[in-house]
């Protein structure tokens, strides 16, 4: 068990003053950019529906896949208007209210992408995930190692990489229906570029 302190926050005030300002930029660099893309484009399959959960302007998907539904959640209208992959989104601190507005397995696939350290009851949230989904779809959480500090939770301030995986690992086998989860680093530590790690999970119904 994790304790409750280790989901604090040094900045504890409403995450909409943060977010109120739109930030038109990438939060990784181009290599690890283009390494999520490609990781997408293997478990994506055309006419997939696609809901990238604390997205921005930009979702990293592949252009070349064609979509159902690509349906975007945020904290900025600005930067979800500019997201030119999104055919819908909503507005929504998942740390005030963690009930996604879908009906249940709505998506193929859901991504967090850079932004899971922010979550406060991220358990929750992936239970909404896990609802969400078709059966079989699958949940992708990337991470490198930026963020925000003041924002992202004690836990993920005070763990790196490995550790990292095995928080979001546990988040999902809390949750409860995910089953092969499995973690995996994609750009090294100690390359040029900024490292990048995903840890996805499948809903298979038994």
């Amino acid at each position: 068990m994790i304790p409750e302190q280790l989901f604090t926050k040094e900045d504890s005030n409403d995450d909409r003053l943060f977010y109120a300002s739109p930030r038109l930029v990438k939060h990784i660099d181009e290599n690890a950019c283009q390494v999520l893309r490609n990781y997408y484009d293997q478990l994506l399959k055309d006419g997939d529906a696609v809901l990238d959960l604390m997205s921005s302007w930009v979702s990293h998907l592949p252009d070349h896949k064609h979509y159902s539904r690509v349906s975007g959640h945020g904290m900025n209208q600005i930067e979800l208007q500019n997201n030119t992959q999104l055919t819908d989104f909503h507005i929504q601190n998942l740390n005030t209210e963690q009930q996604l507005p879908y009906g249940d397995e709505e998506f193929d696939l859901c991504t967090i992408a850079v932004s899971v350290q922010y979550l406060t009851s991220p358990v929750p949230v992936f239970r909404e995930i896990y609802r969400v989904l078709k059966p079989n779809g699958t949940c992708c959480v990337s991470f490198s190692n930026r963020m925000f500090p003041t924002k992202a939770i004690l836990a993920w301030r005070m763990f790196s990489g490995e550790d990292h995986c095995r928080l979001v690992s546990w988040y999902f086998e809390k949750a409860g229906g995910f089953r092969e989860i499995q973690s995996e680093q994609l750009v090294r530590e100690n390359s040029n570029f900024d490292p990048l790690y995903v840890v996805t999970a499948k809903k298979i119904l038994v």
